[in-house]
């Protein structure tokens, strides 16, 4: 009959989450753990997966004996390669069957329940994806230091180079400005010190800050934001050219950002059918509900 379990993981720059469907797709059980970027931190993502998937089968009364009854999906941030795929493949043996792909894929395959369509990541990173006639194209999504144009991490960084140029009297001082100073104790150095090890995550936690500032009517906080909506628009264009005529916006950033967007981009967007994490248990083979509430993923 098949796997009896199926186990859906979002491996995430900021967080990690797992769900457990039966084989018929009802929900059994859901956990959490810290950051899964392979590409950032290898170990630290692996022990992230294995905390989430543990956590969700005991949740469910399940132990190790029951690994060979569970097939696994992960979808995991900074995975680009095949060759990553298969380590990390390789290191969580013991289960029925284990797949792993980009966040990306598992995002764009929850948003439309398994179907074509397109979809613009905003979390901690941004990317967009298109999935036409089964085939999949990425656009974007180079990561912090090349890319991630309209995500969290980019927003936080516009806010503290901002911030520095309004400390060093290049830039124009705002509330945002010297909120952003104050979280350094208004010492420049210290701001260089922390970015010498700074992660896109760490970065992405300033984001908040922003969008509730440029809700306020703050002039440099909309500067930001408005270039974020630009890059989501320009992320967008490019899905819907590639052929998707449905694109989803999804990533944690996304319900925040989504009344800055231009009211022309809000009526392109639709919101996804499922998350990414049902995504990667589409992945796994597995089945979901046929009635889902709409909700963007992270």
């Amino acid at each position: 009959m098949g796997d009896q379990y199926f186990l859906g993981i979002d491996g995430g720059a900021t967080r990690c989450r797992a769900r457990l469907r039966g084989f018929s797709g009802i929900m059994l059980a859901e956990s959490g753990a810290a950051a899964a970027n392979v590409y950032v931190d290898y170990p630290g993502a692996l022990a992230a997966v294995r905390s989430a998937i543990s956590e969700a089968l005991g949740r469910a009364g399940l132990g190790p004996e029951d690994c060979g009854r569970v097939a696994v999906g992960l979808g995991l941030a900074g995975l680009s390669t095949s060759a990553e795929a298969g380590r990390i493949i390789g290191d969580l043996s013991g289960y029925a069957r284990v797949s792993a792909a980009n966040d990306a894929v598992t995002a764009l395959l929850g948003a439309h329940g398994g179907a074509d369509g397109g979809i613009v990541v905003a979390g901690t990173g941004s990317v967009g994806m298109a999935r036409v006639a089964g085939e999949e194209r990425v656009i974007g999504g180079r990561g912090f230091l090349l890319g991630d144009e309209g995500s969290a991490a980019r927003i936080g960084a516009d806010a503290i180079r901002a911030a520095l140029r309004a400390c060093d009297g290049l830039g124009r001082s705002t509330p945002l400005t010297e909120s952003v100073m104050r979280r350094f104790a208004d010492d420049p150095n210290a701001a260089l010190k922390w970015a010498l090890t700074a992660k896109p995550s760490d970065y992405g936690a300033f984001a908040p800050l922003v969008l509730g500032a440029a809700g306020e009517g703050d002039a440099v906080a909309e500067a930001i934001v408005a270039t974020a909506a630009c890059a989501l628009a320009k992320l967008t264009q490019a899905v819907r050219s590639l052929g998707a005529r449905d694109v989803a916006l999804v990533g944690g950033l996304g319900d925040a950002i989504y009344p800055h967007l231009p009211a022309d981009l809000r009526a392109m967007l639709r919101r996804p059918l499922f998350d990414a994490v049902d995504g990667a248990i589409l992945l796994a083979g597995g089945t979901l509900p046929a009635a889902a509430s709409g909700s963007a993923a992270s």
